[in-house]
């Protein structure tokens, strides 16, 4: 499948998951989760070889419930919701559609046994409209802390972001 890449591998002495994301070549960044529709066997195909060497898949996906649902048919163990319609709506009825999808697929797929991150363009602003979404286990902030890290250090950053995560 062209363009399929494997986004990160978290290596350690046990853990070790897989992060599968589209990209295209002139991408900077993904600008949207895979399309599981289309091309359901190809990542059928990768979350098996992945699983069967013990290594625990998730996939980056829209917030939309036929996405959740085909995921959760390859078996991929999680899923990451892709945050960035909601983070960058630019009226505040678009942010609200935006961000009732991703409270349906994160709630979906934790009806579903799967474990759900979520990110992109999520900041130290957008990251409060989370609070109480408990079905979310983890957050991909990274570019957000790195750009405030230049102005009041790394220290500061991650505990400033730290604080706004345990408020949740």
């Amino acid at each position: 499948m062209p363009g399929l890449t494997v986004l990160s591998f978290t290596c350690g002495k046990i853990d070790v998951t897989s992060r599968i994301a589209i990209s295209k070549r002139e991408e900077l960044t993904t600008e949207g989760g895979l399309d599981l529709i289309v091309h359901k066997d190809a990542i059928a195909e990768t979350v098996g070889t992945l699983q069967d060497n013990g290594i625990p898949v998730c996939i980056f996906i829209d917030p939309n419930p036929d996405q959740v649902k085909i995921a959760h048919q390859i078996n991929a163990n999680m899923v990451e919701i892709h945050t960035g319609i909601f983070c960058d709506a630019k009226t505040p009825k678009k942010r609200e559609r935006a961000f009732s999808n991703i409270v349906d697929a994160a709630k979906l797929a934790f009806k579903l046994r799967m474990g759900v991150n979520a990110g992109h363009g999520i900041c130290y602003n957008t990251i409060k409209a989370f609070k109480g979404l408990n079905e979310i286990d983890e957050f991909s902030i990274g570019h957000s802390i790195i750009s405030k890290a230049v102005f009041v250090g790394m220290d500061n950053a991650i505990r400033e972001m730290l604080a706004l995560i345990k408020e949740l």
